[in-house]
C-alpha cells in the first residue's frame, strides 16, 4: 500500500462515552494510521456517507449501549448499498459473545470487548488491508 491505512472511527447512536473510541483512535495514529473521528451520536447513515468521502480501508464502531445488533446490520446494509464491499467494519465495545458471532456471520469482522490489547487491534487491521491488497493485485 502506497498510503497509510485510512480508519473511520465513530461512536454510533445515543451512547456518549467516548473514551474508548477516543484511545483507539490514538493507538492506530501512533501505528502509523490515518484515522477520521466522527465524534459522538453518529447515526448509520452519518458514517456510511463519512466512510465514502474519506475513503476509508476501515470502519471502526464503538458501541457501549446495547444496540449492536441493530446498529452493525445497519451499516453492513449501508456499505453494500454504496459499493464499500472493500472496506473492513470492525468495532467493539460491550458485545456479548454469542452477538459477536451473530455479527460476524453478518459480514462483519472481528470485533473486540473491552480490555483487548491496542496492538491486537492494529495488527487485525493491517492484516486484513494486506490481504485485501493481495487479492486486488
Amino acid at each position: 500500500m502506497t498510503r497509510p491505512i485510512r480508519v473511520l472511527i465513530a461512536k454510533a447512536g445515543l451512547d456518549g462515552h467516548d473514551r474508548g473510541a477516543k484511545v483507539i483512535a490514538a493507538a492506530l495514529r501512533d501505528a502509523g494510521m490515518e484515522v477520521i473521528y466522527t465524534g459522538l451520536r453518529q447515526t448509520p447513515e452519518m458514517i456510511v456517507q463519512a466512510a465514502l468521502q474519506e475513503d476509508v480501508d476501515a470502519i471502526g464502531i464503538s458501541i457501549l449501549s446495547g444496540a449492536h445488533l441493530t446498529i452493525f446490520p445497519r451499516i453492513l446494509a449501508l456499505m453494500k448499498e454504496k459499493g464499500l464491499d472493500d472496506v473492513l467494519l470492525t468495532g467493539g465495545g460491550i458485545i456479548p459473545d454469542a452477538d459477536i458471532l451473530k455479527l460476524q456471520d453478518m459480514g462483519t469482522g472481528k470485533l473486540f470487548t473491552p480490555g483487548a490489547p491496542t496492538s491486537d487491534i492494529v495488527q487485525y487491521i493491517r492484516q486484513w488491508v494486506s490481504e485485501r491488497e493481495s487479492k486486488q493485485v
